[in-house]
Order: C-alpha cells, then sequence, then structure tokens
C-alpha cells in the first residue's frame, strides 16, 4: 500500500500477516478532492512548514485537534501532519495511523495558535 502514496512514511506492519489493519487495504480511495479543496490543502501543507519551523525550535511536536467523532483532543506530530496533508491531495483520504503514544499536552498547539504565532512573528519582524 505504501508504494501507492509516495512522501508517505512506512508501514511498520506491511509485511505483517496478522495485522488486523490489512482490511483497510480493501478500502476503497477517499472522493479526490476539487480544486478548492486542493488549493486549501496545499495551503495548510505551506502554512505547517513554516509553523514548524517557528515553533519546533521552541519545543513544540505538533498540533492538537479535537476530534470531531470522538469529542477527545488528537495530538499529531508535524511529519504525520505532513503525511496526512500529502495524501489528501493524492487520493482524497486519510490512512488510518497510530495515536501519539502518552502525549504531553503542552508539546502541542492548535491551528489557531500557530496563525497568531506566525501573524505576530511576521509584525515583529517587520518592525524590527
Amino acid at each position: 500500500m505504501h508504494d501507492q502514496f509516495p512522501g508517505l512514511p512506512p508501514d511498520p506492519f506491511a509485511d505483517d500477516p496478522d495485522d488486523p489493519a490489512s482490511a483497510l487495504d480493501a478500502i476503497d480511495p477517499g472522493i479526490p478532492l476539487d480544486e478548492a479543496e486542493r488549493a486549501a490543502v496545499e495551503e495548510d501543507l505551506a502554512d505547517l512548514s513554516v509553523y514548524q519551523r517557528l515553533l519546533s525550535p521552541r519545543g513544540i511536536r505538533g498540533l492538537v485537534v479535537m476530534c470531531e467523532d470522538c469529542r477527545e483532543d488528537h495530538y499529531h506530530d508535524w511529519d504525520m501532519l505532513r503525511a496526512n496533508l500529502r495524501q489528501l491531495l493524492v487520493d482524497g483520504s486519510v490512512r488510518p495511523h497510530e495515536p501519539a503514544v502518552d502525549p504531553h499536552p503542552d508539546d502541542y498547539v492548535t491551528w489557531e495558535y500557530c496563525r497568531g504565532y506566525a501573524d505576530a512573528s511576521l509584525r515583529f519582524h517587520e518592525r524590527y
């Protein structure tokens, strides 16, 4: 399955015949994105790169997102977010993934925090 999605991290269970997730390989791919959706995902990828450059040196590992299905926070490292967005561009879907193991909530911020931090950094550099 990994070969279908270049640029994604390898599946650590790809050769495991007992992997219960192997049934997911039979799931139809997502619906391809329209032009506006594709532009939004590409913008998110560009923003993510900026946010990581600004916030990683300060110990931020990624983003926290409230899951609409389970109503719980999900913690996503930068690389996993990037892989998810790239897969959306490939086929309009996001593969299931393992959640962060024992995440430290202080190491993750929201998209809104990232946007505000980036805007404030830009304004600071414009002034000085």
